[in-house]
């Protein structure tokens, strides 16, 4: 197997994970788009792949565990242009800080990553106003507030992935597990 398409692989894998049961906002997201940013290697694909991913992941996770909840079928969620932008940050920060692996890089990556999630996906939370937050600086600051206690999940979920995808990849690519002709 070719190191693109075991990248590929966990990704794909990662998308899926939101299917099984988690706790709220541990999730391999922000991983997925950290681990293409520094293991995809085409510009293009860095950035649609981790996209594709939480579009068909959303699409599932909607339209199969949360379907009783929507009238019809969902093809994107209301946040998801906020979420795609976290990913797309999320890439870039994957290609910069993950390009040479280092346990600090990692935390740091993650952290960063995280903080990117949180700050944009809570200011389209505010925007769409669906919990009913004023339009003001002091209703963006509640919205911030109410999150905060879903801001250690979701970093938990990106480093505990991150480490798994790094991992896993690091593994397999060093150890003899794939043939010489794959690595």
């Amino acid at each position: 197997m070719s190191k693109q398409r075991f990248v590929l692989l966990l990704i794909l894998i990662g998308a899926l994970s939101r299917l099984i049961p988690h706790p709220a906002n541990f999730t391999a997201l922000g991983a997925i788009a950290l681990f293409a940013g520094a293991k995809i290697g085409k510009q293009y694909l860095d950035f649609l792949i981790p996209v594709a991913a939480l579009w068909l992941s959303d699409l599932l996770v909607n339209n199969i565990l949360y379907a009783a909840y929507y009238d019809s079928f969902i093809f994107f969620t209301e946040g998801f242009m906020y979420m795609a932008i976290s990913m797309v940050l999320s890439v870039m920060v994957g290609r910069l800080v993950l390009s040479k692996m280092t346990t600090g890089r990692l935390l740091s990556g993650t952290l960063i990553s995280s903080v990117l999630f949180f700050v944009i996906t809570n200011f389209g939370v505010w925007m769409a106003t669906t919990p009913g937050y004023p339009q003001s600086f002091q209703g963006l600051m509640l919205c911030y507030e109410a999150a905060i206690p879903f801001f250690r999940n979701e970093f938990l979920g990106t480093l505990v992935y991150s480490g798994v995808f790094f991992g896993l990849y690091e593994w397999v690519f060093r150890s003899s597990l794939l043939p010489a002709k794959s690595r």
